[in-house]
């Protein structure tokens, strides 16, 4: 993806790249596929986020309360629905309030993660879990195999943590230099996520104060298993103080996301591509921001967090829902690329070479086809009702109605990536193939006559 970032850098980004190394026979539908994968997939990104939001706000009124209030399913969607609302007013601000919301959410999340690891070593002092449970003992609290179980359970928290890597991409027509600000977005959060995500998880176990976690720790009053053992460990006063820095932490997370999700429709509906796109696109130019793709961003993730009131086992399919949507859409664009696109591909500025580029490229092809079918798995061999994992139905009903849309309507007037730049002389126009912005007149007479 950073290689693809660096070599197109344009908000519509995945359907884009998917359009353009697609065979001409397939490429307009196939995009238009990816397109609606990827906006609901992201769509899926803030519910999940806000529906945590509203986990840990509930966690610190039970623990306020010491366990004398009861978390139902109605309200934790009321704290989602009036957290979705909160950031969809939050990124209707200017795009440099954004940029700024940003950086606080970057210092907010290093210092909780610092301030984490000096108090709950210290609150543990004296009772620290051995090497050996830490490092070499394994529990299976499902009835798939124990192997099974650590490479799907194990794996769909970091898989989860370690994603939305492709809002950089959503916000390229924002930034300087994008060539170079994409990769290093990508692979910097990747790499921050699995590095601080480690130690994190290690201190937490090196401190866990209890041997039946199962009922202690999964099953908690709180609600929330890190609430529980903050608790165990600090106390009433620092697991409060703790939680209501972490749910600040993921409120600005969520507001991060739900920024990337306005761009990326604002870039669908500016080539036709949703319902209603004649409405979408229109973007404020008091603040530079598309404030109709906002708002249609947040209500859809109000509507899909209905799933909340179904049960817990319904919630996480927000969080499956992200992860299927996402890896469809992510890996779409490398497959063809090496397939059917490999003369096409221009490398930017951040190229691995011909070797490595793709072996990588093939080995995450591979890991997102083998991620896509474990996360329509259900958590139990024998599912019902409650247990059912609905990410099975929703990722897949949003191919056959896109498909449905996409041949009753939507193929009249969605042709794939608008071209934003037109000129007379051909030879000038090659200079702006791939790229994907509005350029004022004077800008674009001034860059045809350099041309």
């Amino acid at each position: 993806m950073a290689e693809n970032g660096s070599s197109q850098p344009t908000s519509g980004g995945l359907y884009y790249w998917t359009n353009y190394y697609c065979p001409p026979r397939f490429k307009t539908v196939a995009s238009y596929l990816i397109g609606n994968t990827n906006s609901i997939a992201l769509i899926g990104a803030l519910c999940s986020v806000d529906y945590g939001f509203a986990q840990e706000v509930l966690s610190v009124v039970v623990i306020a309360k010491d366990g004398d209030f009861e978390v139902t399913a109605a309200k934790t969607y009321g704290v989602f629905v009036a957290c979705v609302l909160a950031h969809i007013l939050l990124t209707c601000a200017s795009s440099k309030n954004c940029a700024y919301l940003q950086s606080v959410s970057i210092y907010v999340n290093l210092g909780l993660i610092a301030l984490f690891l000096v108090a709950l070593p210290i609150g543990a002092s004296g009772n620290f879990r051995s090497a050996k449970f830490v490092f070499t003992e394994f529990s299976n609290l499902s009835d798939w195999p124990i192997g099974w179980t650590q490479l799907s359970a194990a794996w769909l928290p970091a898989i989860w943590t370690i994603g939305a890597f492709d809002s950089v991409i959503h916000v390229s027509e924002e930034v300087h230099s994008a060539e170079d600000t994409i990769p290093f977005g990508i692979l910097g959060s990747i790499g921050a996520c699995w590095s601080l995500g480690t130690v994190i998880i290690i201190m937490t176990l090196f401190c866990l104060q209890t041997n039946d976690i199962e009922n202690n720790i999964l099953s908690t009053k709180f609600g929330q298993p890190m609430a529980q053992i903050i608790y165990d460990c600090l106390g009433k006063k620092w697991a409060i103080a703790f939680m209501v820095l972490i749910a600040f932490a993921q409120f600005l997370m969520g507001a991060s996301i739900l920024t990337a999700i306005s761009r990326q429709i604002w870039a669908f509906a500016r080539d036709n591509g949703l319902p209603f796109s004649s409405w979408i696109k229109k973007v404020n130019k008091k603040l530079s921001v598309p404030i109709n793709a906002v708002w249609f961003g947040g209500i859809m993730a109000i509507l899909i967090g209905l799933l909340v009131l179904i049960g817990s086992v319904a919630a996480n399919a927000l969080f499956t829902l992200y992860i299927a949507g996402n890896y469809v859409a992510w890996g779409t664009p490398t497959f063809l690329r090496l397939t059917f696109g490999r003369s096409k591909f221009n490398p930017g500025r951040f190229y691995l070479g011909k070797t490595w580029s793709p072996i990588i490229g093939w080995i995450s092809t591979i890991f997102i086809a083998y991620t896509f079918v474990m996360v329509m798995l259900p958590a139990s061999r024998h599912p019902d009702t409650q247990s059912m994992n609905y990410t099975c139905v929703i990722t897949p009903s949003v191919w056959i109605l896109s498909l449905i849309y996409y041949y009753a309507y939507a193929h009249k007037v969605y042709h794939g990536p608008c071209k934003t730049v037109d000129l007379e002389d051909e030879p000038v126009l090659e200079v702006f193939v791939g790229i994907d912005a509005q350029i004022d007149s004077d800008k674009l007479n001034e860059i045809a006559e350099k041309a």
